[in-house]
């Protein structure tokens, strides 16, 4: 239950607390980074039994895997998801950045020349839950800016299967390949390559602790996005705020990770105990 503290009574150190991972992190991605970079796909078929209980014998996504999908999903889901795409696509289109140049004067000329990154590596989690939106996100900008190739990995589950919504995703999105493989061991594999996957230029894309520890020691091998921490809300609510609302914000964060914060800054103790409620009604009615 989301408890109810009143902030006179109580620190802020308890009040925004997150767990604390029990393993040192950095030791660990360092020695994950280390035997992808020397053993290649060996290390991460290993790591791949070890921590996500599938035994593969190849880590590519194949272009059956992919049409069967694309078949199994709701067609409703799937057309939502193309809706989801034309309005991504044509957001990103209007950042598109041109080539000049110009000669004003007599011996003066200047100019600027953008040029695309040859190859960008899509990080999706997969481990908590499935966002086939951080497929379109990712992999649609790096088609308009002009990549050459879009590579994604992702993790699969216990029978070696990538959930389907995130490969329906990916087709619609023109992802060109797709690999078997998450955590700090994927990160690893785009930043230096091994003998399935492709080195990339830039790794996008959120994850877990072990993921963004991952992406702050290859960054300047190879270019990321950011390095993102827990996922974390923040809401200022009077009495006159929807209680399903609130709660409904609170747990489209909590849901992202163990270690997400979710908080609620209110004057009005009614609408804390309404959302307390309504944060239970709706938890029981999640998948997980």
């Amino acid at each position: 239950m989301i408890r109810i503290l009143k902030r006179s009574e109580v620190d802020d150190s308890e009040v925004f607390a997150r767990a604390v991972p029990q393993v040192n992190v950095a030791e660990v991605v360092a020695e994950v980074i280390r035997r992808v970079r020397t053993e290649g796909d060996k290390a991460l078929l290993e790591y791949c039994e070890k921590w996500d209980g599938a035994r593969l014998t190849s880590l590519r996504v194949t272009q059956e895997e992919i049409d069967e999908a694309v078949a199994a999903v709701d067609p409703a889901f799937l057309e939502i998801l193309r809706e989801a795409a034309a309005n991504i696509r044509r957001f990103h289109e209007k950042q598109v950045r041109t080539s000049f140049l110009q000669n004003e004067q007599a011996g003066v000329v200047t100019g600027q020349k953008i040029i695309p990154l040859d190859r960008a590596g899509l990080y999706v989690p997969g481990g908590t839950a499935a966002y086939p939106s951080t497929v379109l996100m990712d992999a649609i900008p790096a088609r308009i800016a002009g990549c050459r190739e879009v590579v994604m990995v992702t993790p699969p589950d216990k029978q070696g299967k990538v959930n389907p919504v995130i490969l329906a995703a990916a087709s619609v999105a023109g992802v060109d390949q797709i690999y078997k493989v998450g955590g700090s061991q994927a990160i690893a594999a785009l930043a230096y390559g091994t003998e399935s996957i492709p080195r990339v230029d830039k790794i996008v894309g959120p994850g877990n602790a072990f993921v963004a520890e991952a992406k702050k020691q290859v960054y300047g091998t190879v270019a990321i996005d950011m390095i993102a921490g827990p996922s974390e809300i923040l809401i200022v609510a009077d009495g006159s705020a929807n209680a399903k609302f609130v709660a409904a914000d609170l747990l489209s964060q909590a849901e992202h990770d163990r270690l997400a914060s979710a908080v609620l800054v209110t004057d009005d103790e009614a609408l804390a105990v309404a959302v307390q409620r309504e944060v239970e009604a709706q938890v029981a009615l999640l998948s997980r």
